[in-house]
């Protein structure tokens, strides 16, 4: 019945089948079919037909479709264009009943365009370009004339205005000849200018520069698509209900129309990689679009919480340049809340009751037989378990619904005998993220919700728990993790690799969590750079991580100064050295822009080079030092030939003599090495991927579980490697690049003495790095 109903209004068969098996479309089509018919008899010409699917298609709030319909039944509504602005008014006033005169306007029901308004519209345009189209002839842009011609007569028929165009456009030019119908030349483009290469700098006041990567990278997709501030009625799926324009009108009087975004994230635990692009987006969208961000930590967990946990959060947030235009807790609206649970109650929504976790996990877990107790007698238990006359896990209070994965009534509130870290023990009872979230959004005057898409599931109970307490509602987004391959994020995991001590702590190089990529070495640009490129949208995005490496390598290009250091030292001595005393040879700190400054290292007849750099026997393609083929020494000027090789009694080379020549004065060497003289001694900490497989946590790959993965190599210490004295004065978190080498941070272990730096990234990506 329902595809002769749809092949009767014009869809072909295929068309026909597709739109059955959408099941709320098919719906929505039929009740607009039979409405149409009831009105213009069972057949409905194709020219109808069109309008109905469309409408049925792309109208959001189902509830005006008879009214639609209707319009399109009467003939009111005739173009696909009328259609459109009726959705779009629709769109715009979600309420009924609809003010009938203010749509026909808006809609142009009624509005006939004659054959002569048209004419006389298009030849007052082809008046105003009579010029350029009598040089420019058929090679003009004709569009240009019909985008003006539309817009004077905005419910007039397209095709009636594009045949009178062309009548028009001829009468005056004629007929097409030869010229006209030649394409015509494109010009040249001009070649751009070329571009400086914008720097990435974080201002005085931890903002985030005008000179950085433009947030807008991070904010194409789904982002584009976001309601504007007050208009969270226009966003599919939100619910409208009686009180929602008035609270939406509220709402714009404490914002302002500005944009509201918040990063929530729960203080038991650090930062990851993961939670860098949150940030970015978050603070990002609000600076974007000249809005504010809220850093509110989820603090209803009592027993997980600690005070190092807030700090590193705060300092992470900063650390990545932005600013927090508020610090917040959940704990700091409690009382609200608690007030809030009991209006729900008394509305009927709220349960106190009994069931055991155990009883309610899972998606089909039996119903609670306290669903429908008495308003009174759970508005006395749960001031019961506020008094604490509940042990833990004896009572809960349950919220009516149902949420999009089948989950049914999900807990508001437990029992919890844990001191708050903020609230002391003034409360034993604790309320949920499901309960908490969206309340403190709408206490907030949160305009876009922005969380990670496992949220997407407690969307329903978003909407429905501040609709149910005629609070304003806030708009719930959801966008894609990121993930990055060879590591684990898990709290739990990360804790476990502590425990065993695979790895020292929460901010060990070889983790992805933000503390330990500072640590590491990572600049905070390099990770707001990596998480624009990766981009917001609704798919998880899994990155490999040397995708975040070549971003530190940009940033640190620009701002790591140049040093040498060695880290296997060979002696070379120089027998004729060409001074009585140590040379001193001038660096600079940016190779290429010497307006960066320079730096001064010794130069005397001991110098340290890798063991690398030399070989008693060259092969084919060997273009270093070895007896018979000479080195430059960089920066120095000089170039070194092997005059005596000297090992131990074993046959290890242990020093090599050398004599000098000047650069100006030879040859050119093949390659030129990096060296040290007087250097200072200190300690670096290399490092590989902690992990062996791409996915450790994945049982197809590690059957054994995530810690039997752990790559045995993952660190390597040199603990005596020679730099030079430039970095003297260095402190933690410096950063250099060793030249040939990589790019190097000083780890906050170093002492006075004994600098210890750990290697952020090499110079290039390694090739073997899939």
């Amino acid at each position: 019945e329902a595809l002769g109903l749809f092949t009767g209004i014009g869809l072909s068969e295929a068309k026909a089948r597709e739109t059955l098996r959408n099941g709320a479309l098919s719906a929505l089509l039929r009740r607009a079919v039979l409405q149409a018919q009831s009105t213009l008899g069972p057949t409905l010409d194709k020219a109808t037909g069109t309008l109905l699917y469309n409408a049925a298609a792309r109208l959001r709030d189902p509830k005006h479709l008879g009214f639609l319909v209707g319009y399109i039944a009467r003939r009111e509504i005739l173009t696909d264009l009328q259609l459109s602005a009726a959705l779009e008014y629709v769109r715009n006033h979600p309420l009924e009943p609809l003010d009938a005169a203010d749509f026909e306007q808006a809609c142009g029901v009624g509005v006939c365009i004659s054959p002569e308004q048209i004419e006389e519209a298009v030849e007052a345009v082809i008046s105003e370009h009579r010029a350029e189209l009598l040089a420019e002839r058929y090679h003009f842009n004709m569009g240009l004339l019909m985008g003006e011609a539309r817009s004077r007569l905005r419910w007039a028929d397209g095709k009636t205005i594009k045949n009178e165009v062309d009548l028009q456009v001829l009468h005056l030019l004629g007929p097409k000849t030869e010229a006209d119908l030649e394409k015509k030349p494109k010009a040249a483009k001009a070649r751009p200018a070329p571009v400086e290469k914008q720097k990435v700098v974080v201002v005085e006041n931890g903002e985030v520069g005008t000179e950085t990567r433009s947030l807008l990278e991070q904010l194409r997709g789904e982002a584009l698509k976001f309601h504007k501030p007050g208009e969270n009625y226009k966003t599919e799926g939100y619910v409208v209900t009686p009180n929602t324009m008035a609270l939406l009108k509220q709402h714009l009087a404490v914002t302002g129309g500005q944009v509201r975004t918040r990063f929530p994230p729960e203080p038991n635990g650090i930062l990851h990689i993961g939670h860098a692009k949150a940030i970015n987006f978050n603070f990002g969208y609000a600076k974007a679009n000249g809005g504010v961000c809220f850093l509110r930590y989820d603090d209803t967990n009592p027993e997980k919480e600690e005070e190092k946990y807030f700090t590193a959060i705060r300092d992470m947030v900063e650390w990545l340049g932005y600013q927090p235009y508020a610090v917040t807790h959940a704990s700091d609206y409690f009382d609200q809340l608690y007030t809030w649970a009991l209006e729900l109650i008394r509305r009927g929504q709220a349960y106190v009751c009994h069931q055991k976790v155990e009883e309610i996990k899972g998606h089909n877990p039996p119903p609670s037989p306290w669903r429908d107790r008495p308003v009174e007698e759970s508005l006395l238990l749960f001031e019961d378990m506020r008094k604490g006359k509940f042990g833990e896990g004896e009572a809960t209070l349950r919220m009516k619904l149902v949420m999009e994965d089948g989950k049914m009534d999900p807990v508001a509130y437990r029992v919890k005998f844990t001191p708050h870290h903020r609230t002391g023990d003034k409360w034993c009872i604790y309320p949920t993220y499901d309960y908490t979230h969206c309340l403190c959004d709408s206490i907030e005057h949160i305009t876009h919700s922005l969380c990670t898409k496992e949220f997407q599931a407690r969307r329903s109970s978003y909407f429905w728990l501040c609709n149910a307490l005629d609070v304003y509602c806030p708009v719930q987004w959801e966008y894609g993790r990121l993930n990055l391959l060879y590591t684990v994020v898990s709290k739990r995991k990360i804790i476990r690799l502590v425990e065993t001590g695979a790895v020292r702590d929460w901010d060990d190089p070889r983790l992805f969590t933000l503390t330990a990529l500072r640590r590491r070495g990572f600049p905070p640009e390099a990770i707001n750079n990596f998480c624009a490129r990766v981009g917001v949208t609704v798919a998880q995005a899994t990155m490999e991580p040397h995708l975040l490496e070549a971003c530190a390598r940009e940033v640190l290009n620009e701002q790591a100064p140049r040093a040498m250091a060695v880290l296997e030292p060979l002696k070379v001595t120089i027998t004729n050295f060409p001074a009585p005393k140590a040379l001193e040879v001038l660096v600079p700190n940016f190779p290429g822009d010497e307006s960066r400054g320079f730096h001064k290292v010794p130069f005397q007849p001991t110098v340290y080079i890798e063991e690398t750099d030399f070989r008693e026997e060259m092969d084919k393609g060997y273009k270093r030092l070895a007896p018979g083929q000479p080195v430059g020494l960089r920066h120095a000027g000089y170039i070194i030939a092997v005059q005596s090789v000297i090992k131990d009694a074993s046959g290890r080379v242990i020093e090599l003599e050398v004599t000098c020549t000047k650069s100006d004065m030879a040859e050119k060497p093949k390659a030129f090495i990096h060296w040290v003289s007087e250097p200072l001694t200190c300690e670096v900490r290399l490092y590989e991927r902690l992990f062996l497989h791409k996915n450790p946590e994945d049982p197809s790959e590690v059957p054994g579980g995530f810690l039997s993965d752990l790559n045995p190599d993952s660190l390597r210490v040199v603990p005596n490697a020679l730099v030079d004295s430039s970095i003297l004065s260095a402190r933690p978190f410096d950063k250099f690049q060793f030249e040939r080498l990589g790019y190097f941070s000083v780890d906050p272990d170093s002492k006075e003495g004994k600098v210890v730096f750990n290697q952020t990234v090499t110079l290039k990506e390694d090739p073997g790095k899939a």
